[in-house]
This record gives C-alpha cells, sequence and structure tokens, in this order.
C-alpha cells in the first residue's frame, strides 16, 4: 500500500507538473496571441488610416475633376460664341468688302466721267482760246 501510495503520490507530481507545463505553455500562448492580436489591430488601424487618406484624396480628386470639367465645359462654351460671333464678323467683313468694291468702282466711273469732262473742257477751252486769239489779231488788225 505504502508503495502505491509512493506511485500515485510519484504519478500525482508528474501530473502537476505536466499541468503546470500545460498552464506556462498555454500562457505564453496566450501571451503571443495577445501581442498578435495588438499588432494586427495596429496594423489594421494603419490600413484603416491609410484607406481614410485615400478615399479623401479620391474625393478631393473627384472634386478637382468635377471643377475641371465645368471649367471645361464653359471654355467649349465661350469658343462656341467666340466661333459664332467670328462668323458674324466675317459676313459683315465679306458685305463691306462688297460695299467698298461697289464704291471703288463707282468712284472709278466717276473719275473715268471727271477726265472726259475735263478733256471735253480742256478742248472746248482750246478752241476758244483759239478763236479769242484770232479775234483779237482781228481786232487788233482792224483798229
Amino acid at each position: 500500500v505504502a508503495m502505491e501510495t509512493v506511485s500515485l503520490e510519484h504519478q500525482i507530481q508528474s501530473v502537476q507538473r505536466h499541468i503546470a507545463f500545460l498552464k506556462k505553455e498555454q500562457m505564453e500562448l496566450l501571451h503571443d496571441l495577445h501581442l498578435e492580436i495588438l499588432r494586427l489591430q495596429k496594423h489594421c488601424s494603419e490600413l484603416t488610416h491609410d484607406l481614410e487618406i485615400k478615399e479623401l484624396e479620391a474625393r478631393q480628386q473627384d472634386v478637382l475633376d468635377q471643377e475641371l470639367e465645368e471649367k471645361c465645359r464653359a471654355m467649349e462654351a465661350q469658343l462656341q460664341e467666340k466661333e459664332k460671333d467670328n462668323l458674324e464678323l466675317r459676313k459683315e467683313l465679306r458685305h463691306k468688302e462688297t460695299l467698298v468694291a461697289a464704291l471703288r468702282s463707282s468712284l472709278r466711273n466717276k473719275e473715268r466721267r471727271f477726265l472726259e469732262e475735263l478733256k471735253r473742257r480742256s478742248h472746248r477751252v482750246t478752241i476758244l482760246d483759239t478763236e479769242l486769239q484770232k479775234q483779237t489779231e482781228a481786232a487788233a488788225y482792224l483798229s
């Protein structure tokens, strides 16, 4: 019985040592798991922060893109307006060029008629001058 009691005590001590070893291993494992959880939580926080920053940047980029798109539409509208104005100015220029051509033609006709009238009058003056000389000569001869 004493031998069995010693053997049982020995077995109890061995089981207690195993239990203590397992508790120690379990505590180390729980400690390592806790550290890993903390590391993963920190990593998750960093990733969440990075994601929030990227989302903020994406929203800001969307706002910039939208502003640029609005400016582009405004510039396109201005361009269309300027093209419309240019078309009207070209029409007006063609009309004025036509008027200038008509005025030049009219001026050339008037100048040609004036020169013809000037020739006729000059010829008439020459004839009258010749006639006056004849009359002056005749009057001088008669006097």
